[in-house]
């Protein structure tokens, strides 16, 4: 299959969830025997014409310049690229900003989109935005050939609202077990001696219901913070609860360095609400971590009975309260891991999507 992949801002990653996704399955399809390119930002700092086999192609991107609305002239040009290139398939990841451009797309193309999360429900969006993404959503969901679904809550939510079928695809992850105990000493934190959250300091993600119920407990554990705290949201928060006990680190990059940390956590917290299956509860599951996590149909559905859930700063303090002991779940861990083995291997997530894409492109009626 000759595969075009739109909608990242390009491999290697150097953004999130999508561009991580691609960054493994790309090169893996690549070895099986497919012609894989994918769309690079102008603004990416890799600039060669291929990598690890994927094609590049880079396509000029003024967000730099103009703010978001540069996102839509950056997918516009990927669109108009691809209508020269044959592709079999074309792999839209997301719909944000490409929506509005679906008749663009080539007709002989097979377009399959992957849905992502409720956009249109994130609170950082005005509801002016949060009305566009919601109409782009439709676009999206009733213009693609074939749609993919990363959880099993957005696929039941497509079937619901648009009557579409979605294929379950989740993001992949790998078992970590290259553990460095002196890891958690970088920050003068002791092995097993802290608890962790690791999110973008947006509301949605409930990190002030995490941070409210910790500031009423009565552990002295420390609760680690690691996100960019520079936005309007994260600001607040650091200038609102930060105490010796309540520590904001800012982000950190190092992904060795990541996995060291949730390894060696205490407790694991888990606030995302509104997106499908998140590629950081995955990287907490494959590292071993004892997750607390806000309880929705999208976190429930990959966990199960293998964590502790909370919806209130009240049920946070009574976990923490509890005194609970990591050791005494070590089911939950292991059950977590051959989750990740099983079902979320980057191995398993590309042979899905391979078999995806080849049904799409030789099913009858597309």
């Amino acid at each position: 299959m000759k595969i075009g992949i739109i909608g990242i801002r390009g491999i290697p990653n150097q953004y999130g969830g999508f561009e991580q996704f691609v960054e493994f399955v790309g090169p893996a399809l690549v070895e099986r025997g497919h012609d894989v390119t994918v769309y690079n930002s102008s603004l990416h700092p890799y600039k060669e014409s291929s990598w690890k086999g994927v094609n590049i192609i880079s396509k000029y991107d003024p967000e730099n310049r103009i703010g978001t609305a540069g996102q839509f002239i950056y997918d516009l040009n990927c669109i108009l690229d691809a209508r020269k290139r044959d592709y079999d398939v074309i792999l839209q990841l997301g719909y944000t900003s490409s929506s509005i451009w679906s008749s663009l797309f080539p007709k002989k193309a097979v377009l399959v989109t992957n849905m992502d999360g409720l956009e249109w429900k994130r609170s950082k969006y005005s509801p002016r935005v949060q009305q566009f993404l919601l109409k782009a959503e439709r676009w999206a969901a009733m213009k693609s050939d074939k749609l993919i679904a990363d959880s099993i809550g957005i696929q039941e939510y497509l079937r619901s609202k648009y009557n579409k079928d979605a294929a379950f695809i989740a993001y992949g992850a790998s078992l970590f077990t290259e553990t460095d105990a002196t890891a958690p000493s970088k920050y003068n934190l002791s092995n097993y001696g802290y608890n962790l959250l690791i999110a973008r300091m947006e509301p949605e993600n409930n990190i002030e219901t995490v941070l409210k119920g910790y500031r009423h407990s009565s552990i002295d554990e420390p609760l680690v913070l690691i996100g960019n705290h520079t936005n309007k949201f994260g600001s607040y928060l650091k200038s609102t609860y930060e105490t010796e006990r309540i520590r904001f680190l800012g982000p950190v990059y190092d992904f060795g360095l990541l996995n060291n940390l949730r390894h060696f956590s205490h407790l694991y917290f888990h606030g995302h609400s509104v997106g499908g299956t998140n590629p950081s509860l995955l990287e907490a599951m494959a590292s071993q971590s004892l997750i607390v996590a806000h309880d929705n149909i999208f976190n429930k559905s990959v966990l199960g009975s293998d964590a502790f859930y909370f919806s209130t700063p009240e049920q946070i303090t009574v976990h923490l309260n509890r005194r609970i002991d990591k050791t005494a779940y070590s089911a939950y861990i292991r059950n977590n891991n051959n989750k990740i083995a099983e079902h979320y291997s980057w191995k398993h997530i590309t042979d899905l999507l391979e078999n995806y894409l080849t049904q799409a492109l030789y099913e009858p009626n597309n």
